[in-house]
């Protein structure tokens, strides 16, 4: 049993902190008391304590005497967070999803002894992990997944609930995006070249482009073709590129009868009772991860690996709260055990090409009934 620190209390973190007191002593903070005190009551075993990470000082002084840390705060403060966090020399798991290329720390991880697993979530996470085990056994030529999260019922105009921050969200519909082309980097908006696809049990789904691609851009720059596409009901694309478009997601403060206001923020506010996922609200997590490449007797195989995964009202846990959370805690409980020991700054790609971590973690999935399903053909 270790002693391991949770730091952000939200949808995902609380369920990460839920999901390894099962076998370790886990301490969750958050600066919000209340949040705090509404995790312990429907999971008395852990132990909560108000934290603010932006003071360093307090920050590397508290996770000073845990074996882990695991860092789900919001993304605009997870990369100084993760910084903090390896400057004490502490180990750390890292699903804040943050807009900075997180191997920008790997020397200082190294100097520190530390590991520091990022990105460990669905996608980016579990997508990579399936990329880095078929990148050792295939000459791979194209890589692509189609992610979303999505309610189970919708709600006109937007038919769109989130499990996180409206303003993570905004992030994802206003960053450029990037894949890659024929060897080369392009650079797109995002929520363009829309197309409809369909899927079993939700039908017809629209996917765009998005910026999801991140540390797989340097790490693997042999991949001639690589994309990824975010998922929504079909419909959603359109009333949210008319939002964008009207400048309601412009950071430029403009003048209202005298009062500075920023179109963000407003949009920010109105949307988070719009896009707001009830505790209790049914939600779902598809994923589509598709492969191509040559096997090494020089034949052409494709490998598709497909998720489809619902609200547990057993543990009334959302989706996307336990098919992120729980693979960084499959790779938090992975790397307890020994099974990876290297230092410095590591996607999930690099975890994944070894066979031990990549069966370690789907197997842990599958103990908690969340399947990924593969197939694959082969033109021998």
């Amino acid at each position: 049993m270790k002693n391991i620190i949770v730091l952000g209390a939200g949808m995902v973190g609380s369920a990460m902190a839920t999901d390894l007191s099962i076998k370790h002593r886990v301490t969750l903070t958050d600066l919000n008391m209340e949040r705090l005190n509404h995790v312990k009551s429907k999971c008395p075993e852990l132990t909560v304590l108000q934290l603010d990470v932006c003071d360093q000082a307090k920050l590397h002084s508290t996770i000073q005497d845990f074996d882990l840390v695991v860092c789900a705060v919001p993304g605009f403060l997870g990369f100084e967070t993760l910084r903090h966090t390896i400057e004490a020399g502490k180990n750390v798991v890292d699903i804040s999803f943050f807009p900075e290329n997180a191997l920008d720390l790997n020397k200082l991880a190294k100097e520190k002894g530390v590991t520091a697993i990022v990105d460990c979530g669905v996608a980016p996470g579990m997508d990579n992990i399936i990329l880095g085990y078929y990148n050792e056994r295939l000459k791979l030529t194209d890589f692509e997944c189609l992610v979303g999260g999505l309610p189970k019922i919708k709600k006109w105009p937007f038919c769109y609930k989130a499990p996180f921050s409206p303003i993570d969200v905004i992030e994802e519909y206003t960053r450029p995006a990037r894949y890659v082309e024929n060897g080369n980097i392009i650079v797109r908006e995002p929520l363009t070249d829309s197309e409809f696809i369909e899927f079993e049990k939700v039908g017809t789904l629209e996917a765009f482009n998005s910026d999801g691609l991140r540390s797989i851009l340097f790490t693997m720059p042999h991949i001639k073709n690589m994309k990824e596409k975010t998922l929504r009901y079909p419909g959603h694309v359109e009333y949210v590129r008319v939002l964008k478009e009207s400048g309601f997601f412009d950071k430029k403060k403009i003048s209202v009868n005298g009062i500075e206001i920023s179109p963000l923020d407003v949009t920010s506010k109105i949307l988070f009772n719009e896009w707001k996922l009830g505790e209790h609200e049914e939600e779902l997590t598809i994923m589509r991860v598709t492969l191509s490449g040559h096997n090494p007797d020089g034949a052409f195989e494709k490998v598709v690996y497909n998720l489809y995964d619902e609200y547990d009202r057993i543990s009334q846990t959302s989706s996307m709260a336990r098919t992120t959370g729980y693979t960084a805690t499959a790779v938090a409980n992975m790397f307890l055990e020994g099974l990876f020991t290297e230092k410095g700054v590591f996607p999930p790609e690099l975890i994944g090409k070894h066979e031990a971590c990549f069966d370690y973690i789907l197997n842990y999935l599958k103990e908690r009934n969340i399947h990924y399903i593969m197939t694959t053909t082969n033109d021998f």
